[in-house]
């Protein structure tokens, strides 16, 4: 029995023995993830490569043997070299947004979250005419022991890395760069120590003006930053030099490595920032460590949603090739042959299996993956509508699948708010807005979150009564007018009316009344009124009381007549009124009226009769009183003034006999005048505007009415004149006038027969052209450029076409005389 027991010991022993030499050989070196937020057991450096890269380099050391501010233990900041002021390496602890990229300043990657970095660098640089010679070099070195072990065990280190770099246009060489590198005591292990650049095509002079391969930058992962250097650029010798948009970020990317070759051996662990060589260009870097080192891990939900899209991914390998493999029915969407797969799930459950390998390392992991159902988000009901203010609503989700996160709602389907609940109910309460609702589902970590139907509350406003206009008003017995009751201001339906006699006890109206205004009618006796109102679920409100005041003396009766009458410009409208109750009148807008009486009733029936002769459409008001009645009737006559109709035509024109003279009327009435000429005597119609006349050698002249008259019958006048020549077509010119004077003033042609009067100019005795027109019946009243002409001769031409298209044309003086 104590034998059994003792090898049983033994064996517990042997497994804790195993267990801790296992745990131990795959143990990763002290705060190596920067986990107790200090440098230490970190040596650092400082320094400028004016001497070069590498040993030659300038520097100064922080060993991680000594305390800080001289050694690295409890450091958590370096500053530049020989600039104090500046912070060269920095531990960070706490996470934020870079400047230039926008990345994260601790990431987290494929699902794994980083805790700490260390930033390395600065935008600070080193010119030429400075007293820092070459550009500032930073860096941090860890120097550790692999634990001994098989070499077939993994031991395997995974970084990350961000980088902020200023274009140098330098030789590729001589660009700000990050590295990274990892070496024994004799060598630099190749495949595991990569150096991050802005390649150029190297076809500068004198180590500056290369152009940037960008198109080689961004196939790097690299990007142009928004952000503009914070120094001018250093390659110009104007002072004033701009500031360029040439800082380039590149964010995030994991890298892993194997040192399960180098197992019981020393190595470093090397990450450096450098400025260009020249000093004028800057570089920074965040670098993030995993505390993990046992061979390769595979990022990503082991529990994935079927029908769902999912990365899975593996630090990448410095040169190195990759291989995935998948549960049967899952597909590779893309990144087969890269660190970063993109799959469709299917229905199987498996393991997913990546492989990665280089010069250096064979790297393998296996993940265990089960799949589960696709979320279904389910519906909220019910949608209900409530009073604001104090209410409650009970919501319910029904139908889904998956864990309820959260419930939402929104005011206005745009902005969404939070609710922290996580039940399948929900009761909404003391909405004051309708509101919509909304719960969040999702179906383990891995589905994707889904939104359920929504369920509206609609929210009524209270409901407002308002107010009634006027508040307060007289009511005359028999009034059937002017009583008119509004209600404005109301929030809501009319329900109904209410009237009462002692604004107590309050009657509805019969049947109900849903109007906003009531014209009140035979009443009896002081009446008070009300309205109720009722916005949807609210409770009812009352309007304001408004109280007509009755009088027992009756209200004036009057007919009026014509009430609207129209009449031709120039003319009167009788009015008239029939009074069956009133003792007195009076009349507004009476300027135009003519008896309109004394204003007294002597008894009743009684006519009240005046007249309107308006130049104008007119209204005119008549009031009545009935004595011991305070309120008014007015009644109003409408009087419509059709527009003096004017008549345009030639007054005054000449011809010769036989001569075809054509007239051609219009009116200022738009709308189918119909025209008369009186008399009829030589036209060929004297019913339409334009007839034509022929006259004999009996006759000297004529004068005609032209008559037109519009549709009502209203009508315009106008005179012509003609006057008969017996001589040929001419064009007869007077040989003096007198301008200013009251007669004889203008100078004007007289063309007989003429037809088409071409031009009449008039010349000084300089040969200037004082006057000219081609429109018969005018002519020049003695001014030119509006200053009047001395007297004296002046020289006319006038010509024309008469009716037989014979050319006449004339000339002469004329004596003008002051």
């Amino acid at each position: 029995m104590i034998r059994i027991l003792m090898k049983i010991w033994l064996l517990i022993l042997g497994a804790f023995s195993l267990t801790d030499a296992t745990g131990q050989s795959q143990a990763c070196p002290a705060n190596i993830n920067f986990s107790n937020r200090t440098l230490t057991h970190w040596l650092a450096y400082t320094g400028n490569n004016a001497n070069g890269n590498g040993p030659s380099a300038i520097k100064q050391t922080y060993d991680s043997n000594q305390t800080a501010p001289f050694g690295t233990i409890g450091a958590t900041a370096i500053p530049e070299y020989q600039l104090s002021s500046v912070t060269g390496i920095q531990v960070v602890t706490q996470r934020s947004s870079d400047y230039f990229g926008g990345f994260p300043t601790i990431p987290t990657i494929n699902g794994y979250s980083y805790n700490y970095s260390v930033l390395i660098g600065s935008t600070a640089i080193s010119t030429r005419n400075s007293n820092t010679k070459g550009g500032f070099i930073r860096g941090v070195k860890y120097k550790f022991f692999v634990p001994a072990s098989a070499t077939s065990q993994p031991y395997t280190m995974t970084y990350a890395y961000a980088m902020v770099l200023e274009n140098g246009t330098h030789p590729s060489n001589n660009q700000p760069m990050i590295s990274a590198t990892i070496s024994t005591n004799d060598s630099v292990i190749r495949c595991a120590s990569p150096s991050y650049y802005l390649p150029t095509l190297n076809n500068g002079n004198n180590g500056v003006g290369a152009i940037l391969d960008s198109a080689a930058a961004k196939a790097n992962g690299f990007s142009v930053s928004r952000q503009l250097s914070p120094h001018p650029d250093p390659d110009s010798q104007d002072p004033n030099a701009p500031h360029l948009q040439d800082v380039w970020y590149k964010p995030w990317t994991e890298v892993t490595f194997d040192l399960s070759a180098y197992r019981g051996q020393e190595v470093t662990l090397t990450f450096e920032a450098d400025n260009c060589v020249p000093g004028g260009h800057f570089s920074y870097g965040y670098i993030a460590i995993r505390n993990t080192c046992a061979g390769l891990i595979i990022s990503g939900d082991s529990i994935a949603c079927i029908n769902g899209n999912t990365n899975y991914s593996i630090p990448t390998l410095a040169g190195a090739s990759y291989s995935w493999s998948v549960p049967g029915d899952w597909v590779i969407n893309s990144g087969r042959n890269s660190n970063i797969i993109n799959v469709t799930v299917g229905t199987q459950n498996g393991f997913i299996i990546a492989n990665e390998q280089n010069g250096c390392a064979y790297l393998r992991d296996t993940l265990r993956v089960s799949t589960i159902q696709p979320t279904i988000p389910g519906n909220v009901t019910a949608d209900a509508t409530v009073c604001t203010g104090i209410n409650s609503t009970q919501l319910t989700l029904s139908g889904n699948r998956g864990n309820i996160i959260a419930w939402v709602s929104s005011a206005n389907g745009a902005n969404w708010s939070n609710i922290s609940n996580t039940s399948a109910n929900y009761t909404a309460q003391n909405l004051s807005a309708t509101t919509t609702f909304r719960a969040l589902v999702q179906n383990g970590y891995s589905c994707s979150v889904d939104t359920s139907t929504a369920a509206i509350v609609t929210v009524d406003p209270k409901s407002v009564g308002g107010s009634l206009a006027p508040p307060s008003m007289d009511y005359c017995a028999g009034q059937n007018v002017n009583a008119l009751l509004v209600l404005s201001g109301k929030l809501g339906n009319v329900v109904d009316w209410q009237y009462s006699t002692d604004s107590t006890n309050w009657m509805n109206f019969a049947p109900a009344k849903t109007d906003t205004s009531n014209n009140v009618n035979s009443i009896s006796a002081t009446t008070y009124y009300r309205v109720i109102v009722k916005d949807g679920v609210c409770p009812e409100d009352t309007s304001s009381v408004a109280t007509l005041n009755y009088f027992s003396t009756p209200f004036p009766q009057a007919r009026i007549s014509p009430e609207d009458t129209t009449i031709c410009y120039g003319y009167t409208a009788p009015l008239n009124a029939l009074v069956s109750i009133g003792t007195n009148y009076s009349w507004a807008n009476d300027d135009s009226l003519s008896g309109k009486g004394n204003g007294i009733i002597a008894s009743t029936p009684s006519l009240v009769t005046a007249t309107a002769h308006p130049s104008a459409t007119a209204d005119y008001i008549l009031n009545f009183q009935n004595t011991g009645c305070p309120n008014t009737l007015a009644d109003t006559f409408h009087v419509k003034v059709i527009p003096k109709i004017t008549v345009f035509v030639v007054s005054d024109t000449a011809v010769v006999i036989n001569e075809p003279l054509h007239f051609n009327a219009t009116s200022s009435e738009r709308a189918g005048d119909v025209f008369l000429w009186t008399p009829p005597t030589f036209l060929n119609d004297a019913t339409i505007p334009n007839p034509t006349g022929i006259y004999p050698a009996e006759i000297n002249a004529i004068t005609y009415i032209v008559r037109a008259t519009d549709s009502i019958g209203c009508y315009g006048e106008a005179p012509v004149k003609v006057r008969v020549f017996t001589t040929l077509p001419d064009i007869f010119v007077p040989s003096a006038f007198t301008p200013g004077k009251t007669t004889n003033n203008i100078f004007r042609p007289i063309p007989v027969g003429i037809a088409n009067f071409q031009f009449f100019r008039v010349y000084n005795r300089w040969g200037q052209l004082v006057y000219g027109t081609s429109q018969t019946g005018t002519g020049w009243n003695g001014n030119y450029n509006g200053k009047p002409q001395d007297a004296g001769t002046f020289v006319w031409m006038a010509q024309g076409i008469d009716y037989t298209g014979r050319k006449i044309f004339r000339k002469g003086t004329v004596v003008l005389m002051r």
